[in-house]
């Protein structure tokens, strides 16, 4: 190597070594307190807080929510006291609420009772109970997180059928209902009643489109956390305004073609015999019909599986006419899992949250234009006809 290429390669090396640089924060992973769950419920003050009030320790604030943070806190030696960060009763995690009016005023006031930083950047899911988002809409309850760099937008959220705090809370030892409740969403390949996961950044293009959309419920009971069905929020007004069960998202998800796997189970009519299919490819399309002024759609449904279960007794041969027998049985079901779920959706809340109107968009875009701002309303009045075709191709690995 000659020497102007050496000293080239000197000169390099400098420039990078003065380029590069280190962890911007001095703060040692060890120091800080990280949260990784928030919830937001109606206001409902702590013994704590009621006693800092009567002792002068309160500022000026009205009660509109009480906010959770469920904190990963160091172990770094500490002391297992009243004043320590340390979780009790061997949770790896601790729950701390404040009341107030604005969010990050109260996440603020943290300060004023912790020793040390009080860090959002590994936030995972943030809870709303449903009568909080009954009262509030999401761009006021979420505009600071949605403005905070801090916070990641793949952060998820979830609502709650009973407080956001009781789905915070867990009597598993060991156990981070935040890391538990995200961790459900994985589970979406195996059943047709959980959502695809609704990030921040997801929700922040829903809001923004004014489109009514869903979010996963949860709910808590002895202690103990499951999915089950979604609320409704209202693309006009971002508020809660009902929810949908577990069945309605199974015929959501056939209507939307988002079938999985999962399990579509029914009832022999003479016999009441158990009789379970498994789908193995799903495929469906929405078809907008445009006559005039007049908006109706047609969905048709096709799926391929296998029958998975079945009690009949005695076992009956896999014959053609006992395939088409169980395929009807089937069609039936998903057909008024279809109807129960439009239904509600025309009926009851008169919201489109299966994607009829992004179809009419893109296949009759000038029209769209003239129904978008009150799109809702317009897919209450359209007739839905929907044909669902159910093939079994395996009955297993059954020999019968």
């Amino acid at each position: 190597m000659n020497q102007s290429a050496r000293t080239l390669r000197i000169l390099l090396t400098c420039v990078i070594l003065l380029t590069t640089t280190g962890c911007w924060s001095n703060d040692e992973i060890e120091e800080l307190n990280l949260y990784v769950g928030l919830g937001m419920d109606v206001a409902q003050e702590s013994k704590f807080e009621k006693q800092v009030n009567e002792q002068g320790g309160h500022y000026p604030k009205k009660k509109n929510m009480t906010i959770t943070v469920q904190i990963t806190p160091p172990s770094s030696g500490q002391k297992k006291n009243q004043n320590s960060s340390s979780p009790q009763g061997g949770k790896s995690y601790l729950n701390e609420r404040l009341t107030g009016d604005s969010v990050v005023q109260i996440l603020r006031q943290f300060a004023l009772r912790r020793e040390r930083p009080l860090i959002g950047h590994h936030l995972k899911v943030i809870v709303l109970s449903t009568e909080l988002a009954k009262k509030y809409n999401l761009e006021q309850l979420l505009d600071y997180i949605m403005r905070d760099n801090d916070i990641r937008p793949s952060c998820l959220i979830l609502i709650s059928h009973g407080s956001a705090v009781e789905a915070l809370s867990s009597s598993e030892p060991g156990e981070i209902p935040a890391l538990y409740l995200t961790g459900l969403f994985d589970n979406h390949q195996l059943s047709n009643k959980i959502l695809p996961a609704m990030s921040l950044v997801k929700l922040d293009g829903m809001m923004q489109s004014g489109s009514s959309f869903l979010l996963q419920n949860v709910i808590t009971a002895e202690g103990e956390h499951k999915f089950s069905g979604a609320g409704i929020f209202k693309g006009t007004s971002k508020k809660w305004i009902g929810s949908l069960n577990q069945m309605d998202l199974e015929g959501l998800s056939w209507i939307t073609g988002k079938v999985r796997t999962g399990a579509l189970k029914t009832y022999k009519p003479r016999t009441e015999d158990t009789i379970t299919y498994e789908p193995k490819v799903t495929k469906s399309k929405i078809t907008p019909i445009v006559r005039g002024d007049q908006i109706s759609f047609h969905v048709e449904v096709a799926s391929r599986g296998a029958l998975i279960e079945d009690w009949s007794s005695p076992q009956h041969t896999a014959t053609e006419s006992y395939q088409d027998e169980l395929e009807g049985y089937f069609e039936d079901t998903v057909r008024e899992q279809i109807r129960q779920v439009l239904y509600k959706m025309q009926e009851t809340y008169h919201v489109d949250v299966a994607g009829f109107g992004e179809q009419l968009r893109i296949k009759h875009p000038r029209l769209w234009k003239k129904v978008e701002k009150n799109w809702d309303e317009a897919f209450s009045k359209a007739n839905v006809t929907y044909d669902v075709k159910i093939n079994i191709t395996n009955y297993g690995s059954s020999m019968r």
